[in-house]
C-alpha cells in the first residue's frame, strides 16, 4: 500500500510540475516574447532532464532514442524559427540523420538480400610448404623458356652465322674454314630465364703433317687445361706452305692472331647496320670485351653471339677463349663441353633422372643472384657428374636432397680451392676464380645450406 501510494504521489507530482511548466512556458511567451520564451523552455527542459537522469538507478541503461542536449538544442531552437530557418534546418537535420540510417540499413541486411553483390575474382597463388615444390615451381615459373622464345632466338642467330660464312668465303676464299655451326646452351636445350646467348663456332682446318697438338702438362705452364699448337716438319715443308703459317709466333700457332685477324674481317668488314635492317633488327658488336661477340636487338629481345674459332684433332677439341689464358698468346683452351652436355643427357635418359633439371635450376639460382654470377654451367655440370658417380637415386622425389648436396659439395670444393674437372682430374675449374669470389661464393652457399629459399629470391 505504502509502495502505490508513494507510486501515486509520485506521479502527481510529475504531473504538477508540468502542469506548472506549461503555466509558466505559456505566461512566458505573452511577457518575453517568442525569442524568450524558446530560451526559457530549452533551459527549463534541460533542467527537467537533469533531474530525471538523476532519480533514474544506476544500472539501467539509457534508451537508444535519447537524444543528446545538443540535438535537443537544434530542436527546441527550431520551435521559434521562422519558416525559412525551419526548413534550412530541418535539411540540416536529415543530412545529418542519414548516413546513420544508411549505415544501420546496411549491418541490417541480411545475407540472403536480393542484392547483387559484385564478384571479386581472386587469383590463385600455388602455395608450396616444402623445398621440392618450391624448386619445381621456381622451374616452372623462371628456368624453363618458352618454345616461342628458343626458336625466335635459334632463327635470328642462325641468320647472323649464313651471313658472316657467306662474308667469310667471298671475302678471304683462301682461308681453309671448316662448316660453321652454332652452339652453346641454346642448342643443347641448356639455357636458362632468359635465350639471350649463342655460340658461333668457327672451326679452323689444321694440316696434320704441319701441327702437332701439345697437351698442357707437355708445356712449359705445364697446365692440363691450356694446350698449345706447334708447327713441324719446318725442314721439309718451308715457312708458307700452311695458310695458318702467318699466325706463327715462337713456332706455335697463336691464338690472338687468329682472334685478332677474325676480328678484322668480320667486325671491322662486314656492314653491320644493312645487315641489321635486312634481318629486321640492330646488330652491333660488344666493345671492350676480349671475345669476339656481337649483340642483336630486335624489338624487346637481347640476343648475343660469341665468334669462335676452334680446332678440332681426333677426340680433342681446342677453343680460343682471350679471357682464360691471361697474357700467354699461343695458348689454346681444352673444351670438355660436347663430352659433359652427352654424358649428364645420357644419364638421365638411363634413370629417367632430373639431373639436367636440376642443372638448369641452379644455373637460374647463380644468374639471379649477383654473388654466384662468377659460377659457370661448367662448374655445376662437372659437381653433379661427380655427384652421379656416388648417388643414383635422381628422381624427382629427391630432387630437393640432390639440390642441397650439390650446394654441399660445391662449398667442399671451394675450401678445397680445387674442382677436378670430371674427363681431366688433373684440371683445376675453379683456377680462373680469384680468392675473393671463392671467399664470397662459398659464404653465399654456406649460407644457403640452411636457409635454401634465400637462392629461390631473384636479384637484381
Amino acid at each position: 500500500m505504502e509502495g502505490t501510494v508513494q507510486k501515486r504521489g509520485k506521479s502527481r507530482g510529475e504531473d504538477g510540475f508540468a502542469t506548472a511548466v506549461d503555466f509558466l512556458l505559456a505566461n512566458a511567451r505573452l511577457v518575453l516574447g517568442v525569442g524568450g520564451a524558446a530560451v526559457l523552455g530549452i533551459a527549463t527542459l534541460a533542467v527537467k532532464r537533469l533531474i530525471d537522469r538523476a532519480a533514474r538507478p544506476p544500472g539501467e541503461d539509457e534508451k537508444p532514442d535519447q537524444k543528446s542536449i545538443s540535438e535537443t538544442w537544434e530542436e527546441l531552437s527550431l520551435t521559434g524559427a521562422s519558416p525559412k530557418l525551419l526548413k534550412r534546418g530541418l535539411e540540416n537535420s536529415v543530412n545529418k540523420s542519414l548516413p546513420a540510417v544508411i549505415k544501420i540499413e546496411k549491418e541490417d541486411c541480411s545475407p540472403s538480400s536480393t542484392a547483387e553483390v559484385p564478384r571479386l575474382e581472386i587469383r590463385r597463388v600455388p602455395l608450396c610448404v616444402t623445398l621440392q615444390e618450391k624448386l619445381l615451381h621456381y622451374y616452372q615459373s623462371h628456368v624453363t623458356l618458352s618454345e616461342s622464345d628458343v626458336a625466335q632466338a635459334k632463327q635470328k642467330a642462325l641468320d647472323v652465322c649464313m651471313e658472316i660464312q657467306a662474308f667469310l668465303r667471298s671475302k678471304q676464299p683462301e682461308m681453309p674454314l671448316g662448316e660453321m655451326s652454332l652452339g652453346g646452351s641454346l642448342f643443347d636445350d641448356l639455357q636458362v630465364v632468359s635465350a639471350d646467348h649463342a655460340c658461333l663456332l668457327v672451326p679452323l682446318l689444321i694440316e696434320e703433317k704441319f701441327w702437332y697438338f701439345v697437351p698442357g702438362e707437355e708445356t712449359i705452364l705445364n697446365t692440363p687445361q691450356f694446350w698449345m699448337v706447334r708447327r713441324t716438319n719446318l725442314e721439309y715443308f718451308g715457312r708458307g706452305s700452311s695458310y695458318w703459317d702467318k699466325f706463327i709466333v715462337g713456332g706455335y700457332l697463336s691464338s690472338n692472331a687468329v682472334n685478332e685477324s677474325l676480328h678484322k674481317l668480320v667486325m671491322g668488314s662486314m656492314n653491320w647496320p644493312a645487315l641489321g635492317s635486312m634481318l629486321d633488327c640492330t646488330i652491333r658488336q660488344v666493345m671492350g670485351s676480349q671475345e669476339l661477340k656481337l649483340e642483336i636487338q630486335q624489338e624487346q629481345s637481347q640476343l648475343f653471339i660469341d665468334i669462335l674459332p676452334i680446332i678440332r684433332f681426333e677426340e680433342t677439341v681446342l677453343t680460343s677463349q682471350p679471357e682464360s689464358k691471361g697474357n700467354f698468346e699461343n695458348l689454346w683452351c681444352r673444351s670438355f663441353y660436347t663430352d659433359e652436355a652427352t654424358k649428364l643427357r645420357d644419364l638421365d635418359a638411363s634413370d629417367s633422372g632430373l639431373r639436367l633439371c636440376c642443372l638448369k635450376i641452379l644455373k637460374a639460382v647463380c644468374k639471379d643472384q649477383p654473388s654466384l654470377r662468377r659460377v659457370t654451367g661448367g662448374h655445376l655440370v662437372n659437381v653433379i657428374l661427380h655427384l652421379s658417380d656416388t648417388e643414383s637415386d635422381w628422381s624427382e622425389a629427391a630432387l630437393a636432397d640432390r639440390f642441397l648436396q650439390v650446394i654441399t659439395e660445391v662449398t667442399g670444393y671451394l675450401e678445397q680451392g680445387f674442382l677436378p674437372s670430371y674427363f681431366n682430374s688433373a684440371v683445376n675449374l675453379l683456377s680462373e676464380l680469384s680468392a675473393e669470389e671463392i671467399d664470397e661464393i662459398g659464404y653465399t652457399f654456406y649460407c644457403a645450406l640452411s636457409n635454401p629459399d634465400m637462392l629461390l629470391q631473384r636479384g637484381v
